[in-house]
């Protein structure tokens, strides 16, 4: 019998040892961003919920259009106060702030005539000062931020009393009301959907899968476990096809809103900054450890001073689209914005100590919140039930959080 009859096929061989099987590495995935994916499925099924009781109107174009402008503000104020938290403090001024700001936008440009793109940047510069009078107590004089801003709170909601002496201004000039009702111009040939959003959105998909494989090269350069080829092509493929069918719902309809550019140009930039920068490790180290922080070098001071100009400015920006949607300036503007931030934050994966929590967990609870609210709506739930079932997925959420932090201590 020759030698080739007799040979076996030998066994495969086992998988090295310390090479993590695929099982493995989407558990460690999903165990390191647990709240944050449990979130983004927590909406995926609020979404389906709501979509199916209300008859498909919650998904229907002009329905998603007006959930964009309406949470639009929101979560502008919800990626401040993520940073806010995750440095370790509390602001419960900003929602006084939003209405302070539009009462000052709104006697500039209505009672004094001013062009409304100056008006602009003079509100966002008082946004900044109002920030930085507070990080001033907070970051140099050392009293708590929960003091200093309930303080703002009470003395911003007083100054838009006095500046619009208890009555409403209006109307705003229609190039600034465009700031949050306008929509991009179409431009390019006739189709059945908006050109310029249909590009925007192949754009955010492109740029989207590049920074998932850019990531991925980078924790394969620092010798990290990375998930499987095949999974990663999964993943990236789910994302393009929620933000496509999110373009294509929008541009059906009059295409993306200027609010939502806004949005996601600060959703980039905050993302960028936290991320890859080094006032934003610094954000996370001091809210992680303060007195670490410190010894390590970071100035916690200067730090806590930005990250309060920082929440100034956005909510002052907030204010402005608020009262761009509005039409109006009101005194009782920005009433409970900042619970809706903060819980939006805490939803979104913050924590109460500090230290943890990222600009997309931001947008993902406000995102839990509006949808909420908007469905509630289109279903006939009262606004004293939907305040119930609100603060149930608060308590929800951060009895999440411990328990999960439970877990992993233990």
């Amino acid at each position: 019998m020759s030698t080739a009859t007799q040979k076996t096929e030998s066994p495969a061989p086992p998988p090295a040892e310390g090479s993590p099987s695929v099982g493995t590495l989407l558990l460690q995935g999903l165990r390191s961003n647990m709240r944050q994916y449990g979130m983004l499925v927590a909406l995926a099924l609020i979404i389906v919920i709501f979509q199916i009781w209300s008859d498909d109107i919650l998904l229907r174009p002009l329905n998603v259009t007006n959930l964009v402008q309406q949470n639009g503000y929101i979560l502008i104020l919800a990626i401040g106060m993520m940073i806010v938290i995750i440095a370790g403090h509390i602001d419960l001024s900003v929602g006084s702030l939003v209405a302070f700001i539009g009462a000052a936008a709104g006697v500039m440009m209505i009672k004094h005539d001013m062009p409304w793109g100056l008006a602009v940047v003079l509100c966002l510069l008082l946004g900044a000062v109002a920030g930085a009078w507070q990080g001033f107590w907070i970051a140099y004089i050392g009293i708590p931020s929960f003091i200093v801003t309930l303080a703002g709170m009470l003395a911003f909601r007083g100054g838009t009393q006095i500046l619009l002496d208890g009555q409403s201004l209006s109307p705003f000039p229609d190039g600034f009301e465009k700031m949050s009702t306008g929509f991009i111009p179409e431009m390019g040939p006739y189709t059945e959907y908006h050109n310029p959003t249909m590009v925007i959105g192949l754009v955010v998909c492109a740029a989207a899968v590049w920074q998932e494989w850019r990531a991925r090269q980078q924790r394969a350069a620092y010798e990290l476990d990375v998930v499987p080829l095949g999974l990663f092509f999964v993943k990236c493929a789910a994302i393009v096809a929620a933000v496509m069918a999110f373009t294509m719902t929008l541009s059906s309809w009059h295409g993306a809103p200027y609010g939502l550019l806004i949005l996601a140009c600060l959703f980039v930039i905050f993302s960028f900054v936290m991320r890859n920068t080094v006032i934003g490790r610094h954000v996370y180290a001091l809210g992680g450890n303060q007195p670490a922080a410190k010894l390590s070098g970071v100035r916690d001071k200067r730090v806590t001073f930005l990250v309060f100009v920082n929440m100034g400015v956005l909510a002052a920006l907030a204010g402005l689209v608020f009262a761009a949607r509005l039409g109006a300036a009101t005194p009782s503007a920005g009433l409970n914005f900042e619970l809706e931030a903060i819980a939006a934050a805490f939803i979104g994966g913050a924590s109460a100590s500090g230290g943890v929590g990222t600009v997309l967990g931001a947008i993902i609870g406000g995102l839990v919140l509006g949808v909420l609210n908007n469905g509630m709506s289109l279903v006939g739930i009262g606004t004293d039930y939907q305040q119930v079932i609100k603060g149930l997925v608060l308590l929800a959420a951060v009895g999440f959080d411990v328990w999960n932090k439970r877990k992993v201590g233990s």
